[in-house]
């Protein structure tokens, strides 16, 4: 049985101690909080069957400790979880896997160096439906793909300390890098700061991929909507993932142009196809469970993760790159 101890239970690392204490091959041992009141909660939540702590170095030095969950703010990230490799620990970080590139590629030699797995929580990379639509176009069922676009809004939490686009926007441009399979050369970033000085609340990027494709995203927590949406356009169909959608999450849409010949003068000309709407089955788990267990698994049968520290240090350019351009308002910037 591998045992688990997790650093941070905030709002989303809730969610993660839930998933990892369900699974039925690991078992979480010890949490590790600042904030004494919600260890007393963990505590009464799973009936004392898992420790708490308020030292980090508990956790490291628990000889029984195979993997390290950290939920941390993510200007800590890199702090525990170097500590952690170096200890021996495999690592899950969740998104960003930092703040800063450096500290990035320390953390990616620290799991070199101790042979241990390094693993960022790209969620959506571990959708049942953005799996299905990545197994679209890639069987070029889609065609050639023009460009896509993402909103990712909501009237939700204001943060203090993170901008929208550090906050919302790894989860799309996550999910762009992976549907389009090419590298980004450059993006464009404009935003402003409605509720505090300097926080922009709303994010508009624009990412320039090989091969002429492009990728828009909209992110806010300030909109009257919820809003989880991705669009992709290709030479022969479109498609939509909804995540809001709690039944029809993807839908094919059988339009777009067709070159046709006038035969009587050879010239060709653009005609409008409109044609069927597919709304193809999407067999649902929830992705933080598929994203858990894949840590797990991954640890035991010594594979590398599908969103490995290299996954997490490349998203992380565009994000620096994209901050780099929100402060020049909007002037592209090359990404490394």
């Amino acid at each position: 049985m591998l045992k688990i101890a997790q650093i941070g239970i905030g709002n989303w690392g809730r969610n993660l101690l839930r998933n990892f204490a369900a699974l039925s091959d690991a078992q979480v041992t010890l949490c590790c909080d600042q904030n004494k009141k919600v260890l007393e909660s963990i505590k009464a939540q799973y009936n004392n069957k898992i420790k708490v702590t308020t030292r980090f170095d508990d956790i490291l030095e628990a000889p029984d400790i195979d993997a390290v969950v950290v939920a941390t703010l993510p200007q800590t990230h890199a702090h525990f979880a170097v500590k952690a490799l170096s200890s021996g620990k495999h690592v899950f970080v969740e998104k960003p896997l930092s703040l800063d590139i450096t500290d990035a590629e320390k953390m990616i030699k620290a799991a070199e160096t101790n042979k241990r797995l390094l693993m960022v929580g790209h969620l959506l990379l571990y959708h049942p439906a953005v799996r299905k639509l990545k197994g679209y176009i890639e069987q070029g069922y889609l065609g050639d793909v023009h460009y896509l676009y993402s909103t990712r809004v909501n009237l939700g939490q204001v943060r203090e300390i993170e901008n929208a686009l550090w906050s919302l926007t790894a989860h799309d441009i996550s999910v762009a890098m992976y549907l389009l399979n090419k590298k980004p050369l450059k993006v464009a970033a404009t935003g402003k700061a409605y509720l505090r000085k300097n926080i922009q609340d709303v994010v508009f990027l624009n990412i320039s991929f090989k091969d002429n494709v492009i990728a828009h995203i909209h992110a806010s927590w300030l909109d009257p909507h919820k809003i989880r949406k991705f669009t992709v356009v290709g030479s022969k169909k479109m498609a939509v993932f909804d995540d809001m959608d709690p039944a029809e999450k993807i839908r094919i849409y059988d339009k777009g142009y067709d070159w046709q010949k006038n035969v009587g003068t050879y010239d060709t000309f653009l005609t409008l196809r409109e044609g069927d709407i597919n709304i193809p089955r999407v067999d649902m788990v929830e992705p933080l469970k598929l994203e858990c267990q894949h840590f797990v698994d991954c640890i035991k049968n010594k594979k590398r993760p599908f969103t490995d520290g290299e996954n997490g240090l490349s998203v992380l350019k565009v994000l620096k790159a994209a901050q780099e351009s929100l402060e020049l308002d909007g002037i592209p910037v090359k990404i490394k």
